[in-house]
C-alpha cells in the first residue's frame, strides 16, 4: 500500500492570509512520524480537480479581492467537493475557504460574493466592527487557542444540519452573538481561527487520524 498521502490544498497562491499554509506544514510533520510522506497539490485557476484524487482538502483564508477571484474559478469544483464532503472525507477550511462553504459573502462593497451553497451558512462584512485578537473556545478534541482576525459576520441557516466546530471562552468566533466558533459538519471543519490553528496539537493529531483513515480507504478502493 501507498504511504503516499495526497493533500489538495486549494487556491494556495490566493487564500493562504496570516501563514495558513502553517496547517498543512504541520499535518505533514505529523504524518511523517507515523511513516507516511506528503504530496500537497496547489489547485489553483483553471486546474482540473476531483476531490477523490485525495486523502484531505485544505482551504485558507484570503482577502476580499482574491476571494473574489476564487469565487469565480471555484464553482467549477462545486459538484466534487460537494460529493467529497458528504462521503465523510476530511477537509479543513480557515476563515475565507469556510465562508465559499456558503452561500454567499456580502463585502465591504456591498457586492455578494456567491459562495459553493454546500452547506447552510452565510456571511455578513460589518465594517464598524473587527473582530481581531487572541481566542479560546472549547471542542470535542479539547481546548483550542488561536488567532482572529475577521469582518465577516456568519449566521447558520439550519441550525439541526450544522454545529458549532467550538463554543467561545474568549474573543468572538463566527459572530458577536452567538458565543460560538467555526462549523463542524461531517469530517469537514470551518474555522476562524489563524495561528496556525493546527498549533494545537489536540486538533492537529485528531485531524491527522482522519487523513490517514482517509487515505486507506482510498488505497483499498484503487485495489479493487
Amino acid at each position: 500500500m501507498s504511504k503516499v498521502i495526497k493533500i489538495a490544498y486549494l487556491y494556495e497562491d490566493l487564500m493562504n492570509t496570516y501563514g495558513d499554509s502553517g496547517d498543512v506544514k504541520i499535518l505533514s510533520f505529523l504524518l511523517k512520524e507515523q511513516g507516511y510522506d506528503t504530496q500537497v497539490d496547489n489547485i489553483s485557476l483553471e486546474m482540473k480537480f476531483n476531490a477523490f484524487d485525495y486523502d484531505f482538502l485544505f482551504f485558507g483564508g484570503g482577502q476580499d479581492f482574491e476571494q473574489s477571484v476564487v469565487a469565480t474559478d471555484l464553482q467549477r469544483h462545486r459538484q466534487t467537493i460537494q460529493n467529497y464532503i458528504e462521503a465523510d472525507k476530511p477537509m479543513l477550511c480557515i476563515c475565507g475557504g469556510y465562508q465559499f462553504l456558503g452561500k454567499y459573502y456580502e463585502t465591504s462593497g456591498g457586492q455578494t460574493i456567491q459562495g459553493l451553497d454546500i452547506l447552510p451558512f452565510h456571511t455578513v462584512y460589518k465594517a464598524d466592527s473587527r473582530m481581531i485578537g487572541d481566542t479560546e473556545y472549547k471542542t470535542e478534541w479539547g481546548t483550542v487557542r488561536a488567532f482572529e482576525n475577521h469582518s465577516g459576520r456568519t449566521y447558520f441557516d439550519d441550525k439541526s444540519k450544522l454545529k458549532p466546530f467550538g463554543e467561545m471562552i474568549e474573543g468572538y468566533g463566527n459572530n458577536p452573538d452567538d458565543k460560538q466558533e467555526g462549523m463542524h459538519y461531517k469530517n469537514v471543519i470551518g474555522s476562524y481561527s489563524h495561528g496556525p490553528i493546527l498549533k494545537n496539537e489536540n486538533v492537529a493529531r485528531a485531524i491527522a487520524d482522519k487523513i490517514i483513515a482517509s487515505h486507506k480507504q482510498r488505497m483499498a478502493a484503487i485495489v479493487k
